[in-house]
Formats: structure tokens, C-alpha cells, sequence
């Protein structure tokens, strides 16, 4: 895994790479384009409907750091929020703005670098930050950041790559990468490296989440293989046995 490279670096990578783009047959920015993103998005991360109370904001200021074409704070702005978005890539903030468009709804979206965000302190009410951190040049500062504008007593989410899960081992003995394995920086955490990480907070709450599900990207043998027969097995077993090794570590921290 690469766990070394240049803000500059990362913001060219995820320039030319959108998230997810292999499950739509919609031509980019269309209405099917963002409907494909999000019922494949919740479809894979069905659990955040479960653990993100996404109207339980109305009226009040909810910032995504790392916004990408807007997937999830268009469900923060459907329920009430103020939404603010950010994003190193000037195409994912374009993609965002034309998602809000289509969804008659409205977002401060902006091309800002997470680790040094534009904000005052002690601004935001709830701060999402799902998939970001283990894609960023300096992942403490983004963390720091994420704390600094955020209100007192208000709470952040971040979610990062469980490295010892099921799926980094089922990679590494299927000989499968794993999804933008190429870019400059991606980084795994065990569960204690991500605690650390977030030591600044009076209160962090982590879960382990993301188990299999069927997946549309994996064809060949080892596609059906894994839908087949993997899936199944794997989620017959007592989730109580295989809880800890979740492919995402999602940390609900309390300022």
C-alpha cells in the first residue's frame, strides 16, 4: 500500500478518478448518473442509513470534507442541513454542483484542501468525513482539522480501511487489488493506529462495519466465486465471531 505522497499528488490522482464510475452505463452528470451512484453507494454502505441520522440536522451546519459528487450530503441537505462541501478535486466539486442541480437543492461547494480548511473555529454542528482520511497526504492534520471547526460538544464521523479484515485477506489470497490501489496515498489502520489518531477528542465511539456484499465491479472466476459462494458463507457466520474484522473502521468522535 502506498502511504506516502504530495497534496499536489492526490489532488491529480482524484482529478481523473471518479468513485464508483463502473457501475453506471448513464452518461456522466446525468440524472441516471447520480441515481446509479446513489443506490449503489447505500446498496455497499447500508449501514449508514442505520448509523447517520441524515434529517436529524435540519437547520443546523453539516460540512463534508472529501464531498465527491455530493452522494451523501445531498441526503444531509434533503433533510434540512446547511450543508457545506469540500473537495481537493475540482471535478468531484463540479460533479457536486451539477448532483445539486438536478436535486433542486442547495450546498456551499468548494475546491479546498481538507488538512487546511477554510472555516473558523468551532463552526459546524456535525462533520462527516467518510472515506477521506486514508487517501490524505498527512492524515493527522485532516483529523485536526476536521476537530477544529467543529462546534464544542458537536461530533465528527470518519471512516477508514480496516487493515486486518476480510477483505485485505481475501485480497491478498485471491491476488485481487483492491479498489484505487494506485493512488499516491492509501493507507490501512488497526484499530489502535486509528484511536491514536484521533486522540484530540473527549469521546470517540469506534464500529466496525462493511461486511460482503455482492459485488457488481469483479467479474471471471473470482467474481462468482466471491457472489457465489463467499458471500453467503461469510454472512452466515455469527456476526458476533467476525464483527472486529469489518473492512471499515467508522469513529463517531465527540469534541
Amino acid at each position: 500500500m502506498s502511504n506516502s505522497g504530495s497534496i499536489s499528488q492526490v489532488r491529480d490522482y482524484w482529478n481523473v478518478h471518479i468513485h464508483d464510475l463502473e457501475i453506471t452505463q448513464h452518461p456522466v452528470g446525468s440524472p441516471g448518473f447520480f441515481a446509479d451512484l446513489d443506490e449503489y453507494h447505500f446498496d455497499k454502505l447500508h449501514h449508514l442509513l442505520r448509523l447517520v441520522d441524515f434529517n436529524g440536522y435540519a437547520g443546523k451546519r453539516v460540512l463534508e470534507v472529501g464531498c465527491g459528487a455530493g452522494v451523501d450530503l445531498v441526503h444531509f441537505a434533503r433533510g434540512g442541513a446547511e450543508v457545506t462541501g469540500v473537495d481537493l478535486a475540482e471535478s468531484a466539486i463540479a460533479l457536486a454542483r451539477k448532483n445539486f442541480e438536478i436535486q433542486g437543492l442547495k450546498a456551499d461547494l468548494r475546491v479546498e484542501n481538507g488538512e487546511a480548511l477554510p472555516f473558523p473555529d468551532d463552526y459546524f454542528d456535525f462533520v462527516f468525513a467518510h472515506g477521506v482520511v486514508q487517501y490524505t497526504a498527512d492524515d493527522q492534520k485532516l483529523v485536526d482539522e476536521c476537530r477544529r471547526v467543529l462546534k464544542p460538544g458537536g461530533q465528527v464521523l470518519f471512516q477508514v480501511y480496516n487493515r486486518i479484515s476480510w477483505l485485505n485477506g481475501l485480497g491478498k489470497l485471491m491476488k485481487v487489488g483492491l479498489e484505487h490501489k494506485d493512488a499516491p496515498v492509501l493507507k490501512m489502520y488497526s484499530w489502535g493506529e486509528f484511536e491514536r489518531l484521533l486522540r484530540g477528542f473527549r469521546e470517540v465511539t469506534v464500529i466496525p462495519e462493511r461486511f460482503p456484499v455482492k459485488s457488481r465491479l469483479h467479474g471471471g472466476w473470482k467474481g462468482m466465486l466471491f457472489n457465489q459462494l463467499f458471500v453467503g458463507t461469510f454472512n452466515a457466520l455469527p456476526r458476533s465471531l467476525v464483527r472486529r474484522y469489518g473492512w471499515h473502521l467508522l469513529a463517531f468522535c465527540r469534541k
